[in-house]
């Protein structure tokens, strides 16, 4: 993906634009006129916006500027945009936003499989097109590809951990020390040395803590989580009519104990002078 200053300010403003009550249409046209003067960017945010107004959903028009957008970004809004899926469209967003920063930043093939993988277990994406996906990112180099369709068809019956340790160079410098050989890998070393220890180290184990202990010892970016709504600020109010209901509850108990409940006074005004009044000569 190119202009990847533009695109993360885009994705923070369209992650925030249902906070500020903004339609996504008009975030598009308005973001279209502010990078008018540097990039070339405004004519995809035309063809977004169109493709917005005219079908409801923008996946497919990400699809087809594939200079623009990876193919697994692509995934991940049309993941969002089923009507059928769970996948929060603001987790999305975020996603993107989080990929791109990786990307300004020099991402590595090793910290961007690791966070795309990562994406697909914690929001429950589909694992045949997430790793489809991946393997066409312009990020990866020949040898990924070949390897990430191996990942898909093992996935199930090989261990996430084992898979990775077996691709990392500190399992190939301890097979050369067990074998007494300096020979080349028959398959090409994808991952350190460090990441084979950490994949050694949850072998069976959640691969959300290997995610958790890379991102901790190594620094690589984690995926961005849906937060929980705050329901202290309704605490309070929600306490306060428990306690009003049972004041009125501990006053009819009392008027009870004193000899009755005078149900005139919830009565309204027109039944309580109805009642009062005397019948017509």
């Amino acid at each position: 993906m190119k202009n990847t200053s533009s695109r993360r300010t885009s994705s923070g403003r369209w992650r925030n634009a249902p906070e500020r009550a903004l339609a996504t249409q008009d975030l598009i046209v308005g973001l279209r006129e502010e990078i008018l003067a540097t990039t070339k960017l405004a004519m995809a945010l035309d063809f977004l916006a169109s493709e917005l107004r005219h079908s409801g959903v923008f996946a497919p028009a990400m699809a087809r500027l594939d200079h623009y957008f990876a193919p697994f970004q692509t995934f991940i809004i049309a993941e969002a945009e089923r009507e059928e899926g769970r996948f929060d469209f603001a987790v999305a967003l975020a996603v993107l936003q989080r990929e791109a920063q990786y990307r300004a930043d020099g991402a590595t093939p090793q910290g961007m499989f690791f966070f795309q993988f990562e994406c697909l277990c914690r929001n429950r994406l589909g694992y045949d097109r997430g790793l489809e996906a991946m393997a066409r990112d312009p990020l990866y180099d020949e040898a990924w590809r070949q390897w990430i369709p191996v990942v898909r068809r093992q996935m199930g019956l090989v261990d996430f951990a084992e898979l990775i340790y077996v691709r990392s160079e500190h399992y190939a410098k301890s097979r050369a020390r067990r074998l007494g050989t300096s020979e080349e890998p028959e398959a090409p070393v994808l991952f350190g040395e460090k990441e084979g220890l950490i994949a050694l180290a949850h072998h069976r184990k959640d691969p959300l803590w290997l995610f958790a202990a890379l991102a901790r010892h190594l620094g690589y970016p984690s995926v961005p989580r849906l937060k929980p709504v705050d329901e202290t600020k309704q605490v309070l109010p929600l306490l306060l009519r428990r306690v009003e209901r049972l004041e009125m509850r501990l006053k009819l108990l009392e008027e009870e104990q004193r000899g009755g409940i005078d149900l005139s006074r919830f009565m309204g005004t027109d039944a309580g002078a109805v009642g009062r009044a005397k019948p017509s000569e």
